[in-house]
């Protein structure tokens, strides 16, 4: 069960509750920094991807998913 964007003093941070990745059951740093790496990497591979005409190949279709791949395990790593 993870929400991003709850209402807090900065709109970007992200909370993560129900895991059991750590004794408070609560994760801030590491959704908040997956999400971060995901909307640069989102604003880097995107157009890249679509610009360089490889968006129509396999691996151009990987580069697209591989800001939400990459945030994912970040967001995974760190455990509090």
């Amino acid at each position: 069960m993870a929400a991003c964007g709850l209402p807090f003093p900065i709109p970007w941070v992200c909370f993560q509750c129900g895991t059991d990745q750590n004794p408070c059951h609560c994760k801030v740093v590491g959704p908040t920094a997956g999400f971060g790496l995901t909307v640069l990497l989102a604003i880097v591979c995107w157009p890249a991807s679509l610009f360089c005409g490889c968006c129509a190949t396999e691996r151009g279709k990987k580069m697209l998913g591989a800001p939400v791949e990459l945030g994912a395990e970040v967001s995974e790593a760190i455990p509090f």
